[in-house]
């Protein structure tokens, strides 16, 4: 072989290098509560985002896919579509310390109108129980994603999670 020829590599879809893991971050306290729920769509990721009111601390929180998300409390499935699916868990309650709701949502089985998206094709709400929230996020397969926190207005934070179009 000629010493000019050279070897294709394999180079990332947009530059993404994330890969299909379960990602969490552990606190010891509760965190805030569980105020909006919305979405959005880029050019190589859909984005969901969870708001939250008052962090006193770091934000806790468990994405990972599973076989199936399951409600809290009761242990039900919570029927989602697509081919994958991702349990987003907050450690923080979708509730105040006296028990009225922070978040409140019209359909519990679609939180976020996702219709005719990239990769998302369903966000339903799976509870909040002893000081957790669980959504779960229908995705078009398994496919790279990763979890972040961004400062939100105030002593508020944002969680985030993107999911790649495709690998």
């Amino acid at each position: 072989m000629p010493a000019h020829v050279t070897v294709p590599t394999a180079t990332s879809y947009c530059g993404i290098v994330w890969g299909s893991l379960a990602r969490s971050a552990g606190v010891t306290t509760r965190t805030g509560t569980l105020s909006d729920v919305r979405a959005g769509r880029h050019t190589c990721f859909d984005r969901l985002v969870l708001d939250v009111d008052a962090v006193p601390g770091s934000l806790g929180y468990d994405v990972r896919y599973v076989d199936a998300v399951r409600a809290d409390g009761s242990g039900s499935v919570v029927p989602l579509a697509g081919g994958a699916r991702l349990q987003v868990v907050l450690h923080s309650p979708a509730y105040d310390d006296r028990g009225r709701a922070t978040y409140t949502f019209a359909d519990r089985t679609e939180l976020v109108d996702v219709d005719g998206w990239s990769t998302f094709r369903q966000v339903a709400w799976a509870g909040s129980f002893e000081g957790r929230s669980t959504l779960g996020l229908g995705v078009r397969a398994r496919l790279p994603f990763r979890v972040f926190v961004l400062d939100g207005p105030g002593d508020g934070a944002r969680l985030v999670v993107d999911v790649a179009h495709r690998w």
